[in-house]
Formats: structure tokens, sequence, C-alpha cells
């Protein structure tokens, strides 16, 4: 791949005006990148968008992909990267994928060859690593000082009350309806993947059951579990436990622990704050060192702490403008990308079969893309055929009458109208 003159500002298309929103507002001189084009389904919010920052903007896809442009920023339906990933692969445009890479197994191997014979750049959209603490713990432990990777801790817990609930999810049928417990893991994952570079090899799956007097979910019509946690064994034979969504206690929270010491970052008050614990059993004298403190982002750390997502919203650009320039993958490129993502599908599969181990695939190997070309094993109720998984163990709960009422008020205000 001829690597793009560093002088050239990178035109890029960005697809969905919700999450996308964001990403189009922070592309400029800084980075390199120029906005020229929008594209949603959703025509009035398109069409403000578009509007106030002056940009081309579309309805269809396939128009959109004829735009003059060099890259495209996917921040469309959760369950629908991949294939909007892989058409726009074919049309010769470099790609940067929220989260999650694919929503099926299929998918996973159908877009890393995709990848691979595009020879364009493609990138995971995952902001949690390079949010302050992520970067500070990973360049710890690639000093070695917290010695080999034992276990680890990621969490993303994230309730919320039901009024904005309904506005992020407009549609009985929106994602974030019917989505299971375990699929949205890869923000707990990603940061300890990033700090110590291991890869998910076994998964189990447990999926945490709404509580009976659960306040929030009357007024919604999500059908899916309250939260889950994962098990993970890694490459390096390191045990990890992940923690995502639904539960009470709001927090992002990355735990280590190496053969020579453990780091996290803070639970309470400034959260990006580190602790390091280095413990000194074999030297004299034989006492621990903890220490707590503010760090610093390794570069462009007043640009950074402006940016959403505690700097990661910043950085995921940087290294996605850095690649497309450079002409090498970026570091969270489309494997680890799948591979965070099969873990979601994995855990899921694994709950269902009362969370018994289950390999994860390592698709580099074209011998491991093999066994699973043909896997479409979705809950998505638009795919839904005879063996494919419901959005809870418990099977596909309706709505009640009232949480339907209820939502469709809220859906009317921010300019939803259908069911």
């Amino acid at each position: 791949m001829t690597a793009m003159d560093r002088r050239k500002t990178i035109k890029v298309g960005v697809v969905g005006v919700g999450r996308g929103s964001n990403f189009a507002a922070s592309l400029g001189e800084h980075l390199g990148m120029k906005l020229v084009a929008l594209c949603d389904t959703w025509e009035q919010r398109l069409q403000a968008l578009g509007d106030q920052l002056r940009v081309a903007t579309y309805l269809d896809y396939d128009r959109f992909l004829e735009h003059d442009m060099d890259a495209v920023i996917l921040a469309n339906y959760f369950h629908q990267h991949a294939p909007f990933a892989i058409r726009a692969l074919q049309a010769g445009k470099h790609v940067m994928s929220e989260t999650s890479a694919c929503f099926t197994l299929a998918e996973g191997v159908a877009l890393v060859e995709a990848v691979e014979k595009s020879g364009k750049i493609y990138m995971f959209a995952e902001n949690y690593p390079y949010m302050l603490f992520n970067q500070e713990m990973r360049r710890i432990y690639q000093s070695g000082k917290i010695g080999r990777f034992m276990y680890g801790e990621g969490e993303y817990i994230h309730p919320m009350d039901a009024d904005s609930i309904n506005r992020i999810s407009p549609g009985v049928n929106h994602w974030r309806n019917w989505i299971p417990a375990t699929y949205y893991c890869t923000h707990s994952l990603a940061p300890i993947m990033f700090i110590t570079d291991t890869r998910p090899v076994k998964v189990s799956g447990f999926v945490v059951p709404v509580a009976e007097d659960d306040p929030v979910r009357p007024r919604t019509v999500r059908r899916s579990d309250a939260a889950s946690m994962i098990a993970l064994r890694m490459d390096n034979g390191a045990v990890v436990k992940l923690l995502q969504v639904g539960l009470r206690g709001e927090g992002i929270w990355v735990r280590i622990h190496g053969s020579r010491g453990q780091m996290e970052n803070l639970r309470h008050d400034d959260r990006s704050m580190v602790r390091l614990r280095i413990e000194r059993y074999h030297e004299a004298p034989a006492r621990p060192v903890d220490r707590i403190y503010a760090p610093r982002f390794p570069e462009h750390h007043q640009r950074a702490l402006k940016a959403g997502h505690g700097g990661g919203d910043f950085f995921v650009n940087y290294h996605f403008a850095r690649a497309i320039r450079s002409g090498e993958q970026p570091y969270l490129d489309v494997y680890r990308g799948v591979a965070m993502s099969i873990v979601g599908i994995l855990a899921y599969r694994s709950a269902l079969q009362d969370s018994g181990a289950l390999e994860v695939p390592d698709f580099r190997k074209r011998s491991a893309r093999r066994q699973y070309a043909d896997d479409h094993w979705s809950p998505d109720p638009a795919q839904r055929r005879p063996g494919q998984p419901a959005p809870s163990i418990f099977g596909d709960i309706k709505p009640a009458r009232q949480a339907l009422t209820y939502a469709r008020r809220i859906w009317k205000s921010v300019g939803y109208h259908g069911d």
C-alpha cells in the first residue's frame, strides 16, 4: 500500500448522525481531516446536521459511497457495522467502525477477508483504551514494572433513567431494546487487551436477570437481560472478569494484577487517577510502594482533555488519520476488533449453555475462519429463524402495553413517530 501524502487532506464521510455527530464535529485541520459528507436514514436529523456543518447529505448509502472521499467513519447501528464496512472497503475507502465490528461470527470472517483483500486501513473505533488512565496503565505495563499479567477486571456499568433510555432507542426493534446483555463488552475488554497485549482464547458467559422491583424497566420496551459477567482465559494464561451494562453503581474501572504489582484507576473522586502498587518482596527492604497520582496523556494532552469519553474520542480519530497517512494498520486493527466483538457473541452462546467454556477463534488464521464462515447465529429479530436465540435467556419477552405507551410519548418528543 502506498502511504498517503502527508500534506494531503483526508476527506471523510460519516454514517449515522446520532453518535456520528461527535465524529463529524471533531474532524478538522489539527488532524489533517475534512468532513465532506453525511449519511443516515433519519432525513430530518440528517438535513439539520448537514446544514449546520455545510456538507453533502445522503439517504442512500451506495450514493454516499460514490462521493469524492478517502475514508468512511461508521457510527450506524450496532448490529449493522460489518456489512457497511465491507461495502465501503469494496468501494476503495478506508474504514473506521464503531463497536461492534461484527454481529455474527460469519460477519467477522467476511470482514477480516474484505480488509485483507482491499489493502485499505480498517480501524476499530473503541475509544476506552485511549482514556487517560488506560494509556498510563499501558505505559506502566509495557515498562515491566508490575511483571507478567496474571488477572484483570474491566467494568462498564451504565444504568440510565427510563426517559434517557427511550430517547436513545426509539422504536420497539431499535437495537438497544433487544441486544443481549453480553454483546456490549468491548468497553470493558478493550482496555485490558490494549494494556497487556493479550487476546482472549476461552470464554464463559453469565447473564444477570432483571430484578422484579426494577423501577425503570416497566417504562421501557427493552426485552434483554439486565447485565452480564464474562470470564475469559487470555493467550498468556491470565484470567479476566468483565462486568457490563445495567447494574446500579455507574462506573468505568480497570484493574490489572501482575506478578510484581497491581494497578487500577480510582473508583471515586477523580476516576482518571491511577493507583500503582509495586510489591518488592524479593528485595530488601521488602516494603510495598503504593502511589496514587494523576497521569498525563503521552501526547496531545490539552487537546485530548477537551475531547469526549475521557480523551478517547480524540485519539481514535488521531490514530485513524495516522494509519491512513503511514499506510500501516493501527493497533486496534480488524483482527483485534473482531476478537473483542465475537467475545460478546460467544459469551451469550455460553450463557444459554449453562455458562460452559467456549473457544474464541483466532481469525488471523485461515483455518479458524473456515470453521465459522457460515455461522450466522444471531438474536436480531429481523433475522429470526429456527435455532436463533432470543434477546433474553428467558426468551423473547414482549413489552407491556403500558411500557409501549410511555415509550411512544418519549419517542415522539425526539421526532420519532413509528413503532
